[in-house]
């Protein structure tokens, strides 16, 4: 199966009403796991990694071995790279073979992040291009972020002025751990939802929430979730489990493959229990 365009995954997917994962790898252990779990459930997916996770995981190293799993997997695999920042970092991820860039201009004045975003993509250039308006609570590797929810307005003038083809939205999501339930503003969604209807939208900071409200979300236009925190946490705890056992390195990447593995296959299923006819 040849790698492909997030296009190519998402675009039916929205149309369908479907949620799509979109997870975020740091090492080959990681990238086994989430390949193993796609390839099994049969479900097209996204390999992403973060701007920020690349002093652990070097893009010169990790860029093209995302690359390479994405080809040789049996199901449709898009490679992404997740809140960019850098013009130089988002040019090295394309000269890898990336299919798909997320600028993150969301902590910018809006008529910046609308130039900036349309920026990364040269007029007749095929990548696909997601942007973000409103600012998520947690930490993406970074400072604690403050939550600036999505002004649906803003949404609109952004989506249609940068060229984006998706859109992320903060609608009480987060990146890393949720302090108690997450809470989503899903009138805040709706209304972006109103105003563009045929756009895409990406819901960061999937981990940790609920079937109920990611199969309403994808209802409203959601048919990207990122999923990050879950697959490093599966990670962690299979590797100190693993540590306490005794063993070898075989041992030891095996379990942490398997770890990511059953975590991201356990999401590929609320993914599924969320998606149904009905949204777009």
């Amino acid at each position: 199966m040849p790698l492909v365009s997030p296009r190519d995954i998402l675009l039916p997917a929205f149309r369908a009403g479907r949620l799509v994962g979109a997870f975020n790898t740091g090492n080959l252990e990681m990238t086994r796991g989430i390949l193993w779990a796609a390839e099994e459930l049969r479900s097209p997916i996204l390999l992403q990694v973060a701007e920020k996770r690349l002093p652990t995981s070097p893009l010169a190293l990790l860029g093209p071995l995302m690359v390479a799993a994405a080809r040789s997997a049996s199901v449709p695999v898009a490679v992404q790279l997740d809140h960019g920042e850098s013009p130089a970092v988002i040019a090295e991820a394309l000269a890898y073979g990336f299919t798909g860039v997320m600028f993150d201009g969301s902590a910018l004045p809006l008529e910046e992040n609308i130039v900036r975003t349309a920026a990364i993509r040269p007029k007749g250039n095929s990548v696909w291009l997601e942007g973000e308006i409103g600012v998520l609570s947690g930490s993406e590797g970074g400072p604690e972020a403050e939550a600036l929810h999505s002004d649906p307005a803003q949404a609109e003038a952004f989506a249609k002025s940068s060229g984006c083809d998706a859109l992320a939205v903060s609608i009480g999501n987060a990146h890393g751990h949720y302090r108690g339930k997450p809470k989503l503003n899903f009138g805040i969604l709706e209304e972006i939802r109103r105003r563009l209807p045929e756009t895409p939208l990406v819901l960061h900071g999937g981990s940790g929430i609920p079937k109920e409200d990611l199969a309403r979300a994808a209802r409203l236009g959601i048919c990207k979730v990122n999923i990050a925190t879950a697959s490093f946490d599966a990670l962690y705890q299979s590797a100190t489990t693993q540590a306490g056992r005794g063993g070898d390195y075989f041992s030891l990447s095996a379990a942490m493959a398997e770890a990511v593995y059953e975590s991201t296959k356990r999401q590929i299923l609320w993914f599924a229990e969320g998606s149904g006819p009905g949204a777009p």
